[in-house]
């Protein structure tokens, strides 16, 4: 009998996607799945991606001129203005369908654990419980003078009122939050753990990310090396297309829901 022990998941009303019947079977079939997940599955949550055409943010900047670390250390209060919009969309963003589903996915006992390249913690809000983080988060901020690190809780206003900068408590040395910008390297633990769970996976779940930021647009590649399944749901298309076992070019947050309603619930 179907475990209905969690609330069903909410399923937005219309034709089925292509591909999606291939998707819930080898998503049932699949026993060791992960999800890698891009900015694309926070769209719907209201924050930007990066490079959707006409929305994405650097459809009309450079990100190494507004998002890299040589701009945080050299033109700080630049660099903090322009990322202040984003910042603030951040802390006020909640959980969309998509979320919630791959959350569901995993207390279903469907879904390993999410690689995600954002930064705004949305999986853990919505409840997924194993979440790499590889571009880091905003939870934390260090102190790029002594190094010590702090939550962000007591330095939020500093970072989204204008013309302010955080500073540390200690040395007064100014405080970056712990995301991962343009030439930083990534964290070492994380990537080798991500690594991990792709060689080790029978199925990749790629949802919202265009793979075009190494080392993470790797990470499919190296799933299906070891012979894992992919499926792809993204609304453009990417490099990883061809070799996927489906590609879905649909919405995150309507596409999920229906995966989950299908698999989730089965055991």
């Amino acid at each position: 009998p179907c475990n209905r022990s969690m609330a069903e998941p909410a399923v937005a009303p219309g034709p089925e996607p292509p591909g999606l019947g291939l998707a819930v079977q080898l998503m049932s079939q699949a026993h060791r799945a992960i999800a890698l997940t891009g900015a694309g599955v926070s769209t719907p949550s209201g924050l930007p991606d990066f490079r959707s055409p006409g929305t994405g943010l650097w459809e009309h900047q450079d990100p190494m001129q507004v998002a890299s670390l040589l701009a945080f250390r050299h033109h700080p209060q630049a660099f903090l203005e322009r990322m202040r919009p984003f910042a603030e969309r951040i802390l006020t963003a909640q959980p969309n369908a998509a979320h919630r589903a791959l959350a569901r996915l995993e207390e279903a006992g469907r879904l390993q654990g999410v690689i995600t390249q954002n930064v705004d913690g949305l999986h853990q809000k919505a409840g997924s419980s194993r979440v790499l983080e590889i571009h880091g988060h905003l939870r934390q901020a260090t102190c790029v003078a002594c190094y010590r690190e702090f939550p962000t809780g007591p330095f939020l206003e500093p970072l989204v009122l204008p013309g302010s900068l955080p500073r540390c408590p200690v040395c007064g040395g100014l405080l970056k939050p712990n995301i991962i910008l343009m030439g930083e390297q990534l964290p070492h633990d994380l990537i080798r753990r991500a690594r991990q769970w792709v060689e080790s996976c029978d199925l990749i779940l790629v949802a919202g990310s265009s793979l075009e930021i190494t080392p993470a647009a790797e990470l499919p590649y190296q799933a299906v090396e070891h012979g894992a399944r992919c499926i792809i749901v993204n609304h453009q298309a990417t490099s990883m297309d061809a070799r996927a076992d489906v590609v879905i070019h649909d919405d995150v947050a309507a596409v999920l829901p229906r995966l989950a309603a299908e698999v989730a619930y089965e055991r």
